[in-house]
C-alpha cells in the first residue's frame, strides 16, 4: 500500500461547507459513542512489540495512536464547550507530535482506553442534548478558520475512525 493509503486510511477530512443535516450530526455522534469500544477491540490481544510497532514509515507507534486520541479527543471536548459557552472563541492548538513523545504516551495503553471511554461519555452525552442554535454556533480555530460546532462533530468523528483504522490497517497487514 502506498504511503498516502497508510496516512489516511479512511480518506482525507473535508470540512462540511453545509450544516450537517440531523442524520449526519446523529452519524458523527454515533461515531464517536462507539470509539472507545472500537479502540479497545482494535489493540484487544497485541502484545507490547505490536504496540510498539509504527502503523506506517515514519509514523506513530500503536501505543501512541492509542494515548493520542483521549489526548486529542480533551482537547476538543473543551473546545465544545468553548464554543457553547462563549461567542466565536479562539481556540488553542497544541503540538501533538511532542506530546506524543511525552512518558505518558509510552505507558500502558489501558489508561487511555480508559480516559477515552470516560471522556467520550461525557463528550456523546453533551451531543446528544444540543439544540438546533448550539449545532451552528462557531469557534475560531487557528489554522482552519471559522468552524461550526457541527463541523466540529464531523471531525472527532472522522478523527477516531481515522485512527481506529490505522491499527486495524497494521492489524490486517501483519496478520496479528
Amino acid at each position: 500500500m502506498e504511503l498516502y493509503g497508510l496516512r489516511f486510511p479512511i480518506g482525507e477530512f473535508t470540512i462540511p461547507t453545509a450544516p450537517l443535516s440531523e442524520e449526519g450530526r446523529a452519524k458523527a455522534v454515533n461515531s464517536m459513542a462507539a470509539a472507545p469500544a472500537n479502540l479497545k477491540k482494535a489493540v484487544a490481544g497485541l502484545t507490547d512489540e505490536h504496540l510498539d510497532t509504527p502503523y506506517r514509515p515514519e509514523g506513530w507507534t500503536i501505543r501512541q495512536v492509542v494515548h493520542h486520541l483521549p489526548d486529542s479527543h480533551v482537547n476538543s471536548y473543551m473546545r465544545l464547550k468553548l464554543a457553547l459557552t462563549e461567542d466565536r472563541p479562539t481556540i488553542r492548538t497544541y503540538k501533538e507530535a511532542r506530546w506524543a513523545e511525552l512518558p505518558d504516551s509510552k505507558g500502558p495503553v489501558e489508561m487511555s482506553l480508559s480516559l477515552l471511554e470516560a471522556v467520550h461519555e461525557r463528550y456523546v452525552y453533551l451531543w446528544r442534548r444540543l439544540t438546533h442554535a448550539d449545532w451552528n454556533r462557531v469557534l475560531v480555530h487557528p489554522e482552519l478558520g471559522d468552524l461550526r460546532v457541527d463541523a466540529l462533530a464531523a471531525l472527532y468523528a472522522w478523527h477516531g475512525d481515522h485512527h481506529i483504522a490505522h491499527i486495524t490497517g497494521l492489524r490486517d497487514r501483519r496478520n496479528w
